[in-house]
């Protein structure tokens, strides 16, 4: 058994010191993700906050080491923060360090999670916090994580090491002695160096004066293994040149954390087949997702796997039906036996009738005997989540139009029972229920949820939309595009509009909007997929016309273009 699901002491409690990563919230360990679940107190610094504070348990307190890059003018004061409704930092002061702040935190028996940048063992401060509860008699294990001298290099496509296994060295700028340098600059092998942006210049005339080559091979990368990551070539000599000319210094973020990689096996021939991250399809595009939160979710997940970083917009709100009593005799219906088939023609359909289950007592068993309909495969998933295995889920094309040409017409010899059940929003066409009962179905076609528009976004939000701050926008329904231009506004020209299927593109076109992507079928997952290709496409033509890869976004300033001709 772990130490963090040990009871602790009524005296002290455990610390956890755990490493974050450089950046990328994937590569948290297993074991990090299992000690965060256990913690009653979070300490970290801002800069991590956001990668493992998701994976920490409703309630917890989470304590800043630092202010952040935007609070109160004493940035060496720690202040506590409340990150949900239900955190609380009482009894916990803020002290003038994060060794106190850990002591404090672990006093009355609270397992406290330590959270550093990178790997604990590479930290500057780690260790003295470690002597600090040893001298105390407060427990402590560490969790390592992925040292940002390791993950970042690999993120750019740089490996440190080849089959001959060359010397790999690893250089702090910030603290090195002129002896480390003078080392590091007689060997031949690769040298990884820590650094920030401002002094990467200097880092490099350090190696050239002790030694190397100004022609020597160097990758410098800033937000390595995150969406914002950006990594340059070049070599000792040039490298401040280079950086100039990418408008990065002098900056007023020269003071970011950076790693650069010095030796062969930066040579950028090398670096060009290798650059897995940065060459993804959708790298670093901001992408609108409007729909519901709960629908977004699993579409958000996958613009992720592209490289994407997505934003999140309802359009639309769920709310219960104005009269409920219709749905509650449906219900009672489908107990007693009233129904031969149910249809689900949407993830919101399922989450009626599972709320409308839940509030009777009732659970999936209920479906017994009854054949179960889905409109699509994210409404089968949802389905099957709970607990329910459609009978029929369309072979072609995912529409009502798609369900029926499944749906077998009623034999009143096979068919004991002739009604439908179709729990839907109240907005929803009348296809199907028409095609239902042109197969010789009854149908109970019955509201069970009602489709709202939803409030408008923050006022940055609609700006990013109307500005072109958005470098791609996913249209899943008409709904949608009339609901976003409705609270939000019209897209931007440079903007790249992207349908579910022809009906979708055709109401984006209506509000006067280019349509540059359609899904070839009509699916979420095959939409994404979709704009992936257009990225990838986009990204190989910059490359063969020897243009530099950009966003949409970054487009230059320019007349609208036109709406493509349909």
């Amino acid at each position: 058994m772990s130490p963090t699901t040990l009871p602790a002491g009524p005296e002290h409690g455990h610390v956890t010191f755990l490493g974050a990563g450089p950046g990328d919230p994937g590569l948290l360990t297993l074991r990090a993700v299992e000690a965060l679940a256990n913690a009653d107190v979070l300490v970290a610094e801002h800069e991590v906050l956001d990668v493992v504070r998701t994976h920490a348990r409703q309630g917890v307190s989470v304590v800043p080491t630092d202010a952040g890059p935007s609070s109160d003018p004493n940035p060496g004061t720690p202040q506590p923060a409340i990150v949900d409704g239900t955190s609380t930092t009482a009894g916990i002061p803020a002290l003038r360090d994060a060794a106190h702040l850990v002591m404090e935190a672990a006093r009355g028996g609270r397992r406290v999670v330590r959270a550093v940048s990178g790997d604990p063992g590479l930290d500057n401060y780690a260790a003295e916090e470690m002597l600090a509860c040893a001298k105390a008699g407060v427990s402590f294990e560490v969790v390592p994580g992925v040292a940002a001298a390791v993950g970042v290099p690999a993120y750019a496509g740089v490996p440190l090491r080849d089959a001959e296994g060359a010397d790999v060295r690893f250089v702090d700028a910030r603290t090195a002695s002129d002896r480390c340098w003078t080392e590091v600059g007689a060997s031949d092998g690769t040298v990884v160096v820590s650094t920030t942006l401002d002094s990467v210049a200097a880092a490099a005339g350090e190696l050239v004066s002790a030694g190397r080559k100004p022609d020597t091979p160097m990758t410098v990368t800033v937000g390595g293994t995150t969406t914002r990551q950006r990594t340059w070539s070049a070599t000792l000599g040039t490298i401040a040149q280079t950086l100039k000319q990418a408008k990065v210094l002098p900056s007023p973020d020269g003071g970011r954390p950076v790693i650069a990689v010095v030796g062969d096996r930066s040579a950028p021939a090398q670096r060009d087949q290798l650059a897995w991250f940065e060459s993804k399809p959708l790298f670093g595009w901001k992408v609108l997702v409007p729909r519901t939160k709960e629908q977004a979710a699993s579409l958000s997940d996958q613009l992720r796997s592209y490289g994407a970083v997505p934003h999140e917009v309802p359009t639309i709100a769920v709310e219960p039906p104005r009269t409920p009593q219709q749905m509650e005799r449906a219900v009672k219906g489908l107990v007693t036996g009233r129904y031969e088939w149910i249809a689900f023609t949407s993830v919101n359909a399922v989450r009626a009738v599972r709320e409308k289950f839940e509030e009777y007592g009732l659970d999936a068993r209920a479906f017994a005997g009854i054949k179960v309909a889905a409109v699509g495969e994210q409404t089968a998933k949802a389905l099957i989540a709970f607990g329910v295995k459609p009978d029929l889920v369309p072979s072609g094309e995912q529409s009502a139009a798609g369900l029926l040409e499944d749906w077998p017409p009623y034999d009143p010899v096979f068919d004991p029972i002739d009604r439908v059940f179709l729990p839907r929003a109240d907005i929803a066409t009348e296809t199907l229920v028409a095609g239902l009962i042109e197969l010789g179905w009854e149908v109970d076609d019955v509201t069970a949820y009602r489709t709202v528009r939803a409030s408008p976004p923050p006022a940055e939000t609609r700006e990013a939309i109307k500005g072109g701050g958005f470098d791609a926008v996913l249209f899943t329904s008409s709904s949608t595009v009339r609901n976003l231009v409705g609270i939000a506004g019209k897209p931007h020209n440079v903007t790249v509009i992207a349908c579910i299927g022809p009906a979708t593109a055709k109401t984006a076109e209506e509000h006067g909007l280019r349509v540059d992507v359609m899904a070839p079928e009509p699916s979420v997952h095959k939409l994404a997929e979709a704009l992936a290709d257009f990225g990838t496409k986009r990204r190989l033509a910059a490359l063969e016309a020897g243009d530099p890869v950009t966003r949409p976004s970054e487009r230059r300033p320019g007349a609208r273009r036109r709406r493509a001709a349909t």
